[in-house]
């Protein structure tokens, strides 16, 4: 294949991966934006890579084709698969960023191992284990968008994408709670639920109960907590960093929305526009020095 060829078939599965973003994770592709030209397409690569993990249960009848496709993602990001990943445009884009700015597999791999709890339907145990996925899965994002966003070099995150992506997850989580229902599926931790007197099989019946108003109001509490230690964390951020922790900066108007929601109808919905609106004041506020949120 000549260079010419190859080069053109590359900038096409950036442009894919692009809108793979676009429809499945709206708000991390409205946050994208912010970033800088040259890394933007590298960026949108890593987190096409994480729509295509999280939409594995949607497109499999059983745990074991999921189990499949997982490893088929993982030998991809280590490099095992690197003739299967030329015809596959997320994964192209994905193996030509890791090269480019020698991004860490172990990330990717412990994101790719901890989603395979998605495709099953056992409860969540404990607090500590969804903070641990929430740790491997939305936190692994924010430290490999610093790392492009600071051209592959290292950048003193650890604090703002540890704590940033419990608060995005947990958010998240409780926002996709319907969904959850239906599926069958309980992130609420059996522990959290014992503490005010559910089980999970509370959860999955779609009723809402004051217990369940109490142990959400709880990880709301918890969500935010996290949120303000990712606040001090980012002060230390580079500012052509910054731009990879802007969906933090939607954070708040979900948490504001799911006080008054019905957990089970429309988890506390934010307009499109209002969204945006705060993406862009988030990025004006940190190109000039001042807090993002």
């Amino acid at each position: 294949m000549s260079v010419a060829r190859r080069q053109s078939e590359l900038k096409a599965a950036y442009r894919h991966a692009d809108r793979i973003v676009r429809d499945g994770d709206r708000d991390r592709w409205l946050a994208s934006l912010f970033a800088a030209a040259e890394e933007r397409p590298h960026l949108l690569a890593v987190l096409a890579f994480n729509v295509e993990i999280a939409r594995i249960r949607e497109v499999i009848r059983e745990p074991q084709i999921g189990i499949i496709r997982a490893k088929w993602w993982r030998d991809v990001v280590t490099g095992d698969a690197a003739g299967d990943a030329e015809g596959h445009p997320v994964a192209r884009a994905l193996r030509d960023t890791i090269d480019i700015y020698r991004l860490p597999t172990g990330p990717f791999v412990d994101l790719i191992d901890a989603r395979t709890f998605d495709l099953y339907e056992d409860a969540m145990p404990t607090i500590d284990d969804l903070e641990g996925y929430a740790g491997e899965t939305a936190s692994a994002l924010f430290q490999l968008g610093a790392i492009i966003l600071n051209k592959g070099a290292p950048a003193e995150t650890a604090d703002a994408a540890g704590h940033g992506g419990v608060a995005y997850a947990l958010t998240g989580l409780m926002r996709a709670l319907p969904l959850q229902a239906r599926r069958g599926q309980v992130y609420l931790p059996k522990d959290l639920l014992a503490r005010h007197g559910l089980a999970p099989h509370d959860v999955r019946s779609g009723l809402v109960t004051p217990g369940l108003i109490t142990a959400l109001a709880e990880l709301r509490a918890r969500a935010q907590r996290h949120l303000d230690a990712a606040r001090k964390g980012l002060a230390d951020v580079p500012v052509p960093v910054l731009p990879a922790f802007l969906p933090l900066a939607l954070v708040p108007l979900w948490l504001k929305a799911l006080e008054t929601a019905d957990p089970y109808i429309g988890a506390g919905e934010v307009s499109l526009v209002k969204r945006q609106w705060t993406l862009w004041r988030a990025a004006r506020a940190g190109r000039q020095g001042r807090a993002m949120f």
